[in-house]
């Protein structure tokens, strides 16, 4: 996704040229031409970029050394394979060598080169070598050892570049030849492919110029690809056009379906996830956060989906109404291709559009009813009465919190083996994956999660993926065991590190002087619900923050707004001062014990500058909760009015 990332630059930049000339294709005027010019740069360099970008994205540390790798092999490589270094290698007649050689730079040969690089940096990128060669060591040894291993794939692929190629070809021919009827089957393939992200090996046939099919050529002006035959009007780009009106139109009509679906009592947690994800689906052509919300709890809709999708694509091939995407169909490329020289009718994807709405409310409407299937909001009713906190909303919206989230989820670091990303899923690896709590990722706000096999999962987050996978990347390597709340979430202690539960009930003092407030009247809805776990809450009035038990500090966050407590019963405590403190980055605390201390109770952790964070901060209304609640029998005692920090019985949590 990396290198995919770049196309929206090409779509805005050709899109304002066609905007400003759409007639002249440039012709007509210097800026026209220079804006298309810059954007057909990226088109036109797209192996380079899948080489460059795949090597980058698939390196265990997002390094630019194996970016650099990549670049290196992909020119040795195509250089090795170009016509005329196969004919000298093979010592024949340059005529005489196949024509697939004519077409070694492309995406498909950028993609296999990134992906070795990636595995040879993963291998080799820490070796150290003798102390004579210790310069071309670690990173600087992954360009030598990729130019040497593309000689002996340069070879392979004089073999079976050929074949691959002929078969492209072929199935590309074979689907072209179909004419509309081909544009539809290519687009159901497109969307079954999507679970397992195999839609963009599919989409490199009819999208790129890999097999020579040229769909949508690569080209300056207009007028020059239809001189050159590469381009027909109302048939270049088929296999794009039909999808405005799905994911504009059609995705949004199931979501409103499943919305009417949901029960009563989920009907606002179900709202918020489909506004998202149609607005998503609508504006961007991201659809993913929304496909993944049925994909798997409810297959037949999603089969129902991908027909649908091939039915649009047909009807607007057949029609000849054409646009095309340089991202996604979203309304941005919509707008940026209504004037493109190849576009026709783009408005009667509009009125089909609608139509597929009401198709889609209609169908989705009466398969869920018919079939009673689990989409969002009708799941089973949890055992114990837990369901009621995940309905309250995501648990946290800022990165950090989420990273710390769903990196407890998936049974924190000890269980994380690799993280990566792509638009809209958290792609990550694991030691198990069944340890992967999928109702704690989805409480955070995921759509879904695949479990790929016992060491790969897939968290469908949405367009944020990226974000939080970086911040998940800054907290890999930390306690493994501790809790990581982060503005509002927290994760219990590893049961290998926590210690037995000790007999009796546990009694917590106060760790902030101040007055009680019902955890309920929280002004955060993450604490208010109860997602975090059970407790009361304290609007300070004095300086000092103390433990409230004996035990260990297993976590003080790096803005000292929060700090997790372990103690000595395996209650696992958090006390959080304020509202949304982790954006102070530090101002108004003063550490006074650090991580990893052993304390009793009423010893000083913290000091406040109330003075500062009753300014600044949303609120000092400062829960003090246990995040492992169900282990206990629960909390009770809990004080009223006034408290005394290190003093005051704050509640008791009563043993089982």
């Amino acid at each position: 996704m990396v290198p995919v990332a770049t196309l929206p630059a090409a779509a805005i930049l050709m899109g304002i040229g066609y905007w400003i000339d759409p007639t002249g294709w440039g012709g007509n005027s210097a800026v026209a031409a220079f804006l298309i010019t810059a954007g057909a740069a990226i088109i036109d360099n797209m192996p380079i970029l899948f080489a460059v970008g795949v090597a980058y994205g698939m390196s265990k540390d997002k390094d630019g050394a194996a970016a650099l790798a990549g670049l290196v092999g992909f020119y040795v490589l195509t250089k090795l394979c170009s016509p005329g270094a196969v004919a000298m290698i093979q010592g024949i007649d340059p005529k005489a060598v196949p024509a697939a050689f004519g077409k070694i730079n492309n995406q498909f040969v950028g993609i296999l080169t990134g992906v070795i690089t990636a595995e040879l940096y993963n291998r080799f990128s820490h070796v150290e070598l003798h102390k004579a060669l210790a310069f071309f060591s670690g990173k600087r040894l992954v360009p030598i050892v990729t130019s040497f291993v593309m000689i002996f794939v340069a070879f392979a692929m004089m073999i079976i570049w050929p074949v691959i190629y002929d078969g492209l070809v072929h199935f590309g021919e074979t689907i072209q030849g179909m004419g509309s009827v081909g544009a539809g089957i290519y687009a159901f393939f497109n969307r079954l492919l999507i679970p397992v992200g195999l839609h963009h090996a599919l989409n490199s046939v009819f999208w790129f110029d890999v097999a020579g099919i040229n769909d949508i050529p690569n080209f300056l002006g207009g007028a020059k690809s239809l001189a050159e035959g590469k381009a027909v009007l109302g048939i270049t780009g088929r296999y794009q056009a039909g999808f405005f009106p799905i994911m504009m139109f059609g995705l949004p009509g199931a979501a409103l379906a499943i919305y009417h679906a949901a029960k009563p009592a989920n009907k606002a947690r179900v709202a918020s996830l489909m506004i998202a994800a149609a607005f998503a689906a609508f504006f961007t052509g991201v659809t993913e956060p929304l496909e993944f919300s049925f994909m798997f709890v409810a297959p037949p809709l999603y089969l129902l989906h991908a027909f649908l999708t091939g039915i649009s694509v047909y009807i607007a091939a057949s029609m000849q109404w054409i646009a095309g995407f340089g991202f996604s169909a979203g309304l941005v490329d919509m707008v940026l291709s209504s004037r493109n020289p190849l576009a026709r009718d783009w408005y009667m994807l509009i009125a089909q559009g609608i139509v597929f709405f009401v198709i889609y409310y209609v169908t989705f409407r009466a398969a869920i009813g018919a079939f009673n299937l689990k989409t969002p909001g009708r799941e089973d009713d949890e055992v114990g009465g837990d369901a009621a906190a995940p309905a309250a909303a995501p648990v946290a919206s800022d990165n950090a919190s989420l990273a710390a989230g769903y990196l407890q989820a998936i049974g924190g670091n000890a269980n994380l083996a690799s993280i990566d990303a792509c638009i809209t899923r958290l792609r990550l690896g694991v030691k198990d994956s069944a340890l992967v709590d999928e109702a704690a990722a989805k409480r955070l706000g995921a759509s879904g999660v695949v479990r790929l096999n016992k060491e790969n999962v897939q968290i469908i987050i949405g367009p944020k993926a990226e974000l939080v996978a970086d911040a998940m990347r800054g907290l890999k390597g930390g306690v493994a065991a501790a809790p990581v709340a982060a503005a509002a979430v927290a994760a219990p202690v590893a049961a290998a590190a926590a210690p037995k539960a000790a007999a009796g009930d546990l009694v917590l003092v106060s760790p902030i002087t101040g007055d009680v407030v019902p955890l309920e009247e929280v002004p955060d809805p993450a604490f208010a619900s109860k997602a975090v776990g059970e407790g009361v809450a304290v609007r300070p009035t004095g300086k000092l923050v103390v433990a409230p038990v004996a035990g260990t500090i297993v976590k003080i966050f790096n803005s000292n707004h929060a700090f997790a407590l372990l103690a000595d019963n395996g209650a696992e405590l958090i006390v959080h001062i304020g509202v949304d403190t982790v954006k102070l980055g530090g101002q108004g605390f003063k550490r006074l014990a650090e991580q990893g201390a052993r304390v009793n109770a009423g010893d000083p952790v913290l000091e406040l500058d109330l003075a500062y964070l009753e300014q600044n901060a949303q609120s000092v209304i400062s829960p003090v909760i246990v995040s492992n609640v169900d282990q206990f029998a629960g909390v009770a005692n809990v004080a009223t009015g006034s408290v005394v920090a290190g003093q005051t019985k704050l509640y008791t949590l009563k043993a089982k």
